[in-house]
């Protein structure tokens, strides 16, 4: 069980890193490297909402690491 819960851990630490050197910086950092900057014609829409619903999706992730930081620091100990 506890590696189960390594493995998820591990995927969501990754997932985590990914979306945040997708965010948009002063200079656009990597997002651009992905089309998340500069994606109004792709998108159908103003890159204000790509980067509102990428936003979402890393908070959602970040709540999902730390409760499983919390669950496998409780199963270790």
């Amino acid at each position: 069980m506890v590696a189960v819960v390594v493995v998820i851990h591990v995927l969501l630490c990754v997932l985590l890193i990914a979306l945040v050197l997708m965010h948009s910086g002063k200079d656009a950092g990597l997002s651009g490297a992905f089309g998340v900057g500069g994606g109004a014609s792709a998108y159908g829409g103003s890159s204000a909402i790509v980067e509102k619903n990428l936003t979402r999706i890393t908070v959602i992730v970040a709540v999902l690491f730390f409760l499983m930081t919390y669950v496998l620091g409780r199963m270790l100990t």
